[in-house]
C-alpha cells in the first residue's frame, strides 16, 4: 500500500484529478450491485426528500441522537416530564 501510495504522491494534480475520475466511476459501477428492494429503498427516499426538501434532520442532530442520548432526550424535552429518564 505504501508503494501505492508513493506512486500516487509522484503524479501530478492532473493526473491525480484523473485517478480520481476513474475511482469514482469504477464506484458507480458497484452501485449497481444494489439488490431490488434497497434501489426501490433510495428511490423511495429520494422522492420523499423532493416532495418535501425542508423535512430532514441537521447533521448536528443526528449527531447528538447517535453520541449524546441523553443530551438528544434533553433537547426534544425542553420541559421536566414525569416517568421520563433524563
Amino acid at each position: 500500500m505504501s508503494d501505492l501510495r508513493s506512486q500516487i504522491n509522484n503524479l501530478s494534480a492532473a493526473e491525480k484529478a484523473e485517478l480520481l475520475d476513474t475511482v469514482w466511476e469504477s464506484l458507480e459501477g458497484d452501485a449497481a450491485s444494489l439488490t431490488d428492494a434497497q434501489r426501490a429503498e433510495l428511490d423511495y427516499r429520494i422522492s420523499r426528500h423532493e416532495q418535501d426538501p425542508s423535512g430532514v434532520i441537521p447533521w448536528q442532530q443526528v449527531k447528538t441522537n447517535l453520541f449524546y442520548p441523553r443530551a438528544a432526550r434533553a433537547y426534544f424535552l425542553p420541559f421536566p416530564s414525569h416517568g421520563v429518564p433524563r
